[in-house]
């Protein structure tokens, strides 16, 4: 029975969730599944994905092939590598505890780069809100001087005294 890592859709209409999930390669995409590894939201920015490493590991080394899009996500949270460490503790390599020692490092870095990333991403929507609040402020300061009462003259108000003291 060949198995497969893939994705299964969920969610709404335009609003897509999957679970990863390994499944025999003969089921249908939404059917049945041998076991689920983890979640999928593309929805949010940064993606959110949460992953059982472990299980995507033992799955993968029991000769799981993952779909293109599952072998994307598997690289993104660190699955391969640690399967690709796993099997240099097999080979005597490395020792288990470098192994877990560069795994925990390559995440650590990882997690930096989505703090970054998220961080930016804040930083741009505040700054794209500042800049809105400053436009709409210039549009109202313009709509109020152009509603504004213009205030009276008093040279024209002089200047009908003047015509009306030589007529006499």
């Amino acid at each position: 029975m060949p198995v497969k890592i893939r994705l299964q859709r969920h969610g709404k209409k335009g609003k897509p969730f999957y679970w990863i999930v390994a499944a025999d390669a003969r089921a249908k995409r939404d059917g049945r599944f041998l076991e689920k590894i983890g979640t999928y939201n593309p929805n949010t920015n940064p993606a959110t994905i949460n992953l059982d490493v472990d299980g995507a590991v033992q799955w993968l080394e029991n000769g799981a092939q993952p779909t293109d899009t599952a072998r994307a996500l598997l690289s993104y949270k660190g699955a391969l590598l640690k399967k690709h460490l796993k099997g240099g503790v097999k080979k005597g390599a490395i020792t288990e505890e470098q192994a877990e020692e560069k795994f925990q490092a390559w995440i650590s870095e990882k997690e930096a780069k989505i703090a970054n990333k998220a961080a930016g991403l804040k930083a741009d929507a505040d700054k794209i809100a500042a800049e809105a609040l400053e436009a709409e402020k210039a549009v109202n300061e313009a709509r109020i001087a152009a509603n504004a009462p213009e205030p009276e003259v008093e040279e024209p108000a002089a200047a009908s005294e003047d015509a009306t003291g030589e007529e006499e």
